[in-house]
């Protein structure tokens, strides 16, 4: 049986990727490194297509999707700061501030994983998205080497 519960976890992943996505497009705006844009680029689109499977997932499993980013504040969204804080010559400091709000991210869906009532589509989903969240973190690292 879907929960609200299980809903409401599922949009607050959401949300998520909604701040993630503006996230990441703030970013490639600011950035003057063609491959760390690129970078940013893809991954924005990518939180765009997370959303798009959790949307649907959330509705085939009985509930309804949340629209648009997060309104409970900033401290929920970890590297939304870089709108407002950083410069394009701030590059390290703006990967600092993405691999924070991925790591909080990995958290947030391996504690949504970790509830024995997720169906297994749901499942499926959540640990695909966040194996590519584990991927992106570690390809943040590289990059951080690179501007460093």
């Amino acid at each position: 049986m879907y929960t609200d519960k299980m809903s409401n976890k599922l949009n607050e992943l959401l949300t998520k990727n909604y701040d993630a996505e503006a996230g990441y497009k703030k970013a490639a705006e600011i950035v003057e490194n063609p491959q760390l844009k690129q970078f940013f680029e893809t991954q924005a689109q990518e939180r765009y297509d997370f959303g798009h499977e959790l949307k649907t997932e959330i509705r085939n499993t009985g509930g309804t999707p949340d629209k648009g980013t997060s309104t409970k504040g900033d401290a929920h969204r970890a590297w939304m700061s870089i709108k407002d804080t950083f410069t394009s010559n701030d590059e390290e400091n703006i990967l600092e501030e993405v691999k924070r709000g991925e790591k909080t991210a990995v958290e947030e869906y391996k504690e949504v994983i970790s509830d024995t009532t997720l169906p297994p589509t749901t499942k499926g989903i959540l640990t695909k998205q966040v194996s590519t969240i584990e991927n992106t973190l570690q390809n943040v690292k590289n990059f951080e080497a690179i501007v460093a």
